[in-house]
């Protein structure tokens, strides 16, 4: 791996306007592809084989044409203070909005709200339903101008309206912010470096990366059914990604020159050691992503997917495009700064592998003082016991919160309450109850029963006996008599328990009214549909933690040759997502800063939210891992002693992988500026994740544990050492290679 990796960068290096041309060709061609394509849509919460899609599905058979997942809009009419909506003139009002409604383009349906009697007890708030041919993000700017324009003409006439449902859905926007979190990683590079060129070129290449894979997902958004939330989620990894893999080789190549090698030499050595440990970590973050196909959610599957191809992107670009663009700076690009020469730290051959870190600084037997990271690692390895206690007990601390975790979908009661989906939903309410805003819909199939009606008859009489039901309309039967809906109104909101618990409860009254009369009873709607892939998603966890954390486990073995380290890297994780979604109940669920991180209004959290994480930040948490702790096997490879291994790591790792973390966390914390609730949860439960892990797991409890296990950290079984592959992510076969990558006799002495 190591050799040919090494060949790939001074290729490169060489060929640096033959690569730089593939790059920007394949950027212009996305792009091109990109600004041709439909805009995106929005991928639904459905999930083959759940009762809710079945229902779903039932009903498009057999109520043909009446658009069961089309889009639907509540336009929400409340009279001026003092007066009720029937008032002659506010009912003039509502009659027109209603007649305008009606005229609006790819429109199915609209009831009025005096002959259906939706109108509030107080005689104040009335709504009216506009049901359409088509899903919110395939409504044209007609219909959506036809309705918007029919709610200011009843406002024009007095009355307050707001508009609730999915008709008006857009694709989620990024806000200003983002750009804050490329801002302060410049920042961090800059601090880094100390060079604007050595700080830009992690940048640019980035940069270059997502615009690559962000306008591929956007062309191919509309043929693949791409959620609009894809492209989102694939630059803020991509972004995260791409900037960190590029700082790890960066600030090799500057090492490798502060040891007095050419350039083109350092570019291969810097691919060939750091890029390896690139190659591994992006491999931990892809099965991550794509892992999430177990989940079998389409959604969550083609989310991962896109992520995952942005995350291949970005370690081909830190592979080639950087030793290219090192190339280009030549002489731009300087050595990293160090004091004297290192002599020894090790046993026997240790003197060459130990020299080839970062050069920032110095440890035991250079000139200078040690860096801060030799500083802390010296700490740790004196007091192990009592580092990795603390960070423990803070994270588990952090932890306490996801006891507490409830789960479920956003509805329009998550909005912010500048939106007019979350006014609708406020006035809904208040009129009729909480429950309007996420109405069941039963459906019975009653084809195989003697007689239909008496079927959904006792069906509806089943319902209203339940608790928690307010009210349950006429059945509505198809051309054919043999199926019915019936809406059923909860008196809870949507993400509320007392909902799940009445879909269950319905669920298990229709399945002794079909042990008795052969019909079938199935429930749907937006609001029992989240239900179950809330359950989908719970269920899922376990096997698709097992399934990542495995996999990468195996992989993880063969990059350290070491059975606990593997071990203890997916046991730190665990302890960081923990106590990061603790950080997630703690704000969102349970509203501590909410003011502070624009959180509007607290609730359950995002049902796929755990499972997401879990994916994700274990992807993350593993770079790390491999940035770090492969500078400690290397230096234990090399000849020193385990406690010296770990000071080691962190002398030429801790800057570096630092600056990495600063940087990750930027970058998510900036789409916590978002308006998108989800991309909101996501962006800040990654951030803090990306915090715990780094500098709590990483920092002091890798380096505590490794410290109180000495030797037998890197003890592996002789007949696994016999099988598994030699990857060389620590760069021994460049040892034979001369400053020209040609072999070299071992006796020979190494040039510096």
């Amino acid at each position: 791996m190591a050799t040919f990796l090494y060949k790939l960068g001074r290729l490169a290096f060489r060929r640096r306007h033959f690569v730089a041309l593939i790059w920007v060709a394949l950027l212009a061609l996305a792009g091109v592809g990109a600004a041709g394509a439909p805009a995106a849509g929005t991928t639904s919460f459905s999930i083959p084989g759940t009762e809710a899609q079945k229902a779903f599905d039932l009903l498009e058979e057999r109520f043909p044409g009446a658009s069961a997942d089309g889009a639907t809009a509540r336009v929400v009419f409340e009279a001026p203070s003092g007066t009720k909506i029937a008032d002659a003139g506010n009912k003039a009002a509502v009659q027109d909005a209603v007649r305008a409604l009606g005229d609006g383009s790819e429109v199915a349906s609209v009831t009025d709200p005096f002959r259906t009697r939706t109108i509030s007890e107080d005689g104040t708030i009335a709504y009216t339903q506009v049901s359409y041919e088509v899903s919110g993000m395939e409504l044209d700017d007609a219909a959506k101008d036809a309705l918007q324009d029919a709610a200011q003409d009843a406002r024009d006439g007095g009355l307050t309206v707001e508009i609730g449902g999915d008709a008006l859905q857009a694709v989620p926007e990024t806000g200003a912010t983002e750009v804050v979190g490329i801002a302060v990683a410049a920042v961090v590079l800059v601090i880094t470096f100390g060079s604007l060129v050595a700080a830009g070129l992690p940048l640019l290449t980035a940069l270059i990366g997502v615009g690559i894979g962000v306008s591929t997902i956007t062309a191919l958004a509309n043929v693949l059914d791409l959620g609009s939330t894809t492209s989102i989620l694939a630059m803020m990894i991509g972004l995260a990604v791409g900037i960190d893999y590029a700082l790890f080789i960066v600030s090799r190549y500057r090492a490798e020159l502060a040891e007095g090698r050419e350039r083109e030499e350092a570019a291969g050595r810097a691919v060939g050691t750091a890029g390896s440990a690139v190659v591994f970590a992006g491999l931990t973050v892809v099965i991550a992503l794509v892992g999430l196909a177990v989940v079998n959610i389409p959604m969550l599957t083609k989310m991962g997917v896109a992520a995952a191809g942005t995350v291949v992107v970005a370690v081909l670009i830190a592979l080639t495009m950087i030793p290219a663009l090192l190339g280009y700076a030549g002489r731009r690009v300087r050595p990293a700064g160090h004091k004297g020469r290192l002599q020894g730290g090790g046993r026997g051959k240790g003197a060459e592998g130990a020299g080839t870190g970062d050069g920032a600084g110095a440890g035991k037997g250079t000139a200078g003082k040690p860096n801060m990271g030799t500083r802390w690692a010296r700490f740790v390895v004196r007091r192990p016991l009592a580092v990795l206690l603390l960070g423990v007990i803070g994270l588990g601390a952090a932890a306490l919160p996801a006891s507490s975790l409830e789960l479920g979908l956003p509805d329009d009661g998550a909005q912010p309450t500048s939106t007019t989906q979350r006014r609708a939903y406020d006035l809904l309410s208040e009129g009729f109850g909480p429950g309007f805003n996420g109405p069941l819909m039963v459906v019975t199939d009653a084809k195989g029963s003697d007689s239909p009606k008496a079927a959904v008859d006792e069906v509806s009489d089943a319902i209203k006996k339940l608790d928690g039901v307010v009210t349950v309309s006429p059945a509505t039967f198809n051309e054919a008599g043999d199926t019915a809906m019936i809406s059923v109104v909860p008196d809870s909101k949507p993400s509320g328990t007392e909902t799940e618990d009445l879909v269950h409860a319905i669920r298990g009254a229709g399945g002794d009214i079909t042990a008795e009369t052969g019909a079938k009873v199935v429930v749907t709607g937006s609001t029992a549909m989240n239900i179950d892939v809330s359950e989908k998603l719970n269920d899922a966890l376990l096997p698709y933690l097992a399934l990542v954390v495995g996999l990468a486990f195996l992989l993880l073995i063969v990059v350290f040759r070491s059975v606990l380290v593997p071990l203890k890297a997916a046991l730190g994780f665990l302890l960081s997502v923990l106590a990061a979604l603790g950080a997630v109940v703690a704000v969102f669920q349970w509203g501590w800063l909410a003011g502070l991180m624009g959180v509007e209004q607290t609730g359950p959290v995002m049902s796929m939210m755990p499972i997401f994480m879990v994916g994700v930040v274990f992807g993350l948490a593993m770079d790390y891992e491999v940035f770090l702790v492969t500078r400690m096997r290397e230096a234990y490879v090399h000849g020193e002693r385990p406690g010296q291994a770990v000071v080691t790591g962190f002398r030429y790792g801790a800057r570096v992988v630092s600056a990495a973390a600063v940087i990750m966390i930027a970058v998510f914390a900036g789409f916590i500026g978002s308006g998108e609730s989800m991309v909101k949860m996501i962006g800040f439960g990654l951030a803090v994740a990306v915090f715990f892990d780094a500098f709590v797991v990483r920092m002091a409890i890798v380096p505590a544990v490794l410290a109180l296990l000495g030797e037998r950290a890197w003890w592996l079984p002789k007949w696994l050492d016999r099988i598994l592959p030699n990857v060389d992510v620590e760069g021994e076969g460049l040892r034979a290679l001369d400053g020209h990558g040609r072999g070299r006799d071992e006796r020979e002495p190494v040039t510096a």
